[in-house]
């Protein structure tokens, strides 16, 4: 089984070498590409080869935020938004322009490996 191609779109440095440490850890084949903020984002949706398998979307992004990212391009990938936002306006709204999932992070490394892993489980790997 080739390894699941997942887009992390996400400012944070902490939070990606994080991300990557529970990946690592978990088991599961993901390849990690990375963008850091929402122009390079768009930069790498728009190449035609690149089809990542999942796309993990923070809000709070320099250049173009991650709302304004969803509205800039058509959602063919599953999106879950993985945010430290409690506005619920903005959850809505990120649902209304084609997110799959909100999920909140959390400063707890358990309930972290929980959500990164359960997303992943959720809307990359094949079912069966």
């Amino acid at each position: 089984m080739k390894p699941v191609d997942l887009f992390l779109i996400e400012d944070n440095p902490a939070d990606v070498v994080l991300f990557w440490h529970v990946l690592a850890e978990s088991g599961m084949e993901v390849k990690v590409h990375l963008a850091m903020d929402g122009q390079q984002a768009l930069q790498m949706l728009t190449e035609p080869h690149f089809e990542p398998s999942l796309i993990v979307l923070d809000l709070n992004l320099p250049k173009i935020p991650g709302l304004n990212l969803l509205e800039r391009w058509t959602i063919k990938t599953p999106v879950v938004i993985f945010s430290s936002s409690i506005d619920e306006r903005e959850k809505q709204r990120a649902l209304a322009l084609g997110a799959s999932e909100f999920v909140s992070k959390s400063t707890d490394l358990y309930e972290f490996s929980e959500s990164v892993c359960g997303m992943v489980r959720r809307w990359a790997l094949p079912r069966g």
